[in-house]
């Protein structure tokens, strides 16, 4: 750059400024020198003069910014209709790119005013990335922030049709806008299909994170996972039982039919009709439970049986014949058989309940509660019907003993405490005579349900434990917590087993499989990983969710998996080939717990929306028809009926093993104002 050419930058920046007078000062000066043609002629400090060409051009950066994003984004809402949902897919990753690199480059109020000034755009769909956003306040928070360092880091994959990219390249070619351009090539990674665009669908997999995490997803996805069931389960027994069964019935009929063909001839009419309908009631009786067994045969037939990688408990005849009498008396539900549901709500918790839980014959319902304290409700005690049963929390009466947790005066509920930090999560066994729960002060404790008593504390977890989950079996258990780790624990060790560790956030919940050789995480990474119990490796990361995941829940047949997230959203995901099945679109807001039926026809969801639905998931998990894919609409899973309930969030959920619904939640005014 000559010398001419910087004198003319520096006016330029004078006149821009408003210094008239040094612009005129400054072009005398240039007259002058030119006259004077002596080997000092230039005496214009160039250095001086370049450093104020740099900081004219450091201040036009803002600008640039503000004009690029602002004629892209009013070009992408003036598109056509037909291609508009697709090019306004690329304004949010330029949206937030546009904004750290001008907090990255010093420019803290111009980058806090371009965020407020667009942020609207894109709060319905990312409202909680732009709230993790606004605490970056200086360029070292774009290191020390996790989630800011992983957007720096990573590409961002935006599916998109043909035509709609082309249209893109035309626009940024044609306009010239070099800092929007710069974004695009190096952030955003175009998947481009022929033919029509995509159809408006909240599909997440359309916009998703590339870079590290995705290619470490495709990888560890093609692992092969054994989703079956296991070997001789008490299910399989059964099965086998009542394949037996329904054959010596069907010889007992037949020679009951043989008995009353002889008896035809030595009755009158009206004995001949009292044995028949004596004959269809005993055929109904005995046929109706021989019915639903051959269809829960089916399908779990359909399962492949697998072998257990851990050492299953021994379970105790009688422990076996009563799980055996609640199978053998199961529901058959379906989408036109609904399940009986009864609702537990506590009452006066002044907004201490953290958690509840139920246990498998809803007979035991456990709360943790912020004072750091459990208690437990035996429904039998309360004398308690099938409905809406409510749990109150009477802190006025007297105190219990801390370690056995025996109680006094008229208390309704056993006490336990032990924990010093507040109870985040509770589960009860399969049996139902433990429940173990889980902490802020990093421990997680084992109690008796039958000595009401503390039995261990497990150690191990560097921060709160947010979730703590029972296996199927009993025995083992699995925690996760904000370090970032799941742990597997057995009863009888104080340290854990295997420890995962993966996710780039809190795991915030966990949930064994169906056969117990795989547990999965929810975290508020946005991910759900599934780990190897034996190994302890990831063998599945599904990515979607665009919020932090709250709620886990497997089918009974160990294929499905179905996740929830704090912005309402469920998502079911097919374990073997790690894909999203299909999206569960109808509360409005967080998921906090999910329960297939037994049968696995049924998912049941609670929220903190005040309701529980009822979702048919045997329509949901069959291959799309072929005039769905081509119209472009998403196989949703068909929502069969919503319970609303007054003004209680919902805690928790369970189905027991004879397919009754149970739900807890506490009562919460500001829910019925709001």
């Amino acid at each position: 750059m000559d010398e001419e050419q910087i004198a003319n930058f520096v006016s330029a920046y004078l006149k821009k400024k408003g210094f008239k007078e040094t612009e005129q000062a400054f072009q005398d000066e240039l007259r002058h020198n030119k006259t004077n043609s002596s080997s000092s002629a230039s005496s214009i400090d160039l250095d001086f003069a370049k450093r104020l060409l740099s900081f004219s051009e450091v201040e036009n950066i803002p600008a640039r910014y503000l004009e690029g994003y602002s004629k892209l984004r009013s070009w992408a809402y003036n598109s056509l209709d037909l291609y508009k949902h697709e090019l306004l897919r690329v304004l949010y990753p330029v949206f937030i790119h546009c904004f750290m690199d001008l907090v990255a480059k010093g420019h803290i109020q111009e980058a806090r005013t371009f965020f407020n000034r667009f942020r609207e755009d894109h709060e319905m769909l990312h409202l909680r990335d732009l709230q993790k956003l606004e605490g970056v306040l200086s360029p070292s928070h774009l290191e020390e922030m996790e989630f800011a360092h992983s957007l720096r880091q990573s590409k961002v994959n935006i599916k998109i049709c043909q035509y709609s990219y082309e249209m893109l390249l035309q626009y940024l070619h044609k306009t010239q806008t070099t800092v929007i351009l710069g974004i695009i090539n190096e952030r955003i990674n175009f998947q481009v299909f022929p033919g029509q665009p995509s159809s408006i669908s909240d599909d997440a997999e359309l916009v998703t994170l590339s870079g590290s995490t995705q290619e470490t997803a495709n990888q560890i996805n093609k692992k092969e996972v054994q989703w079956g069931l296991l070997e001789d389960s008490l299910e399989e027994r059964l099965e086998k039982a009542a394949g037996l069964l329904s054959d010596s019935e069907k010889a007992e009929v037949e020679t009951k039919d043989g008995d009353v063909d002889e008896n035809k001839k030595r009755t009158t009419e009206g004995g001949k009709q009292g044995a028949s309908i004596k004959k269809v009631k005993k055929d109904k009786t005995a046929g109706a439970p021989g019915k639903t067994l051959r269809a829960e045969a089916n399908s779990a037939s359909m399962a492949p049986r697998v072998k257990p990688e851990l050492a299953l408990p021994i379970i105790t005849t009688e422990v076996e014949q009563s799980i055996l009498e609640d199978l053998r008396n199961r529901v058959q539900l379906s989408s036109v058989a609904l399940p009986s549901v009864s609702f537990y709500t506590f009452i006066n918790t002044h907004n201490g309940l953290n958690c509840s839980s139920i246990s498998h014959d809803g007979a035991l319902v456990a709360g943790g509660f912020s004072d750091s304290s459990l208690k437990v409700w035996d429904m039998a005690k309360l004398g308690q019907q099938a409905g809406n049963t409510v749990l109150q929390d009477e802190n006025d009466m007297s105190s219990s003993d801390p370690v056995t947790g025996h109680t006094s005066g008229k208390r309704s509920y056993t006490l336990f405490q032990g924990h010093s930090g507040p109870v985040h999560s509770a589960t009860f066994s399969p049996i139902g005579d433990f429940v173990l729960s889980s902490s802020a002060d990093t421990t997680i404790r084992l109690w008796s349900t039958k000595l009401n008593a503390s039995l261990v504390c497990y150690k191990g977890h560097n921060y709160p434990v947010w979730d703590v989950q029972f296996s199927p079996v009993g025995h083992y258990f699995a925690s996760c917590s904000h370090d970032r780790t799941a742990r597997i624990w057995s009863m009888d060790r104080i340290q854990p087993l295997r420890i995962m560790a993966g996710h780039l956030s809190d795991v915030d919940c966990v949930q064994w499989h169906a056969n117990c050789n795989y547990i999965a995480t929810g975290s508020s990474d946005k991910t759900v990983r599934l780990w190897d119990v034996q190994s302890g490796e990831c063998v599945r990361i599904f990515i979607g969710h665009r919020s932090m995941i709250l709620s886990l829940a497997m089918s009974p047949d160990g294929r499905f998996m179905a996740s929830g997230d704090e912005d309402g959203t469920i998502m079911m995901w097919d374990l073997s080939t790690g894909r999203c099945v299909t999206p569960l679109i109808g509360h409005t807001s967080c998921v906090w717990s999910l329960a297939f039926s037994c049968e696995g026809s049924l998912l049941a969801s609670g929220s903190a929306d005040c309701t529980v639905k009822l979702w048919d998931v045997t329509s949901s998990t069959k291959p799309p028809r072929t005039d769905e894919n081509k119209s472009g609409t998403a196989n949703r899973l068909r929502s069969l009926k919503t319970l609303p309930t007054k003004s209680t969030p919902v805690y928790s959920l369970r189905f027991s093993r004879r397919n009754l619904l149970f739900a807890a939640g506490a009562l919460s005014k500001s829910a019925s104002t709001a």
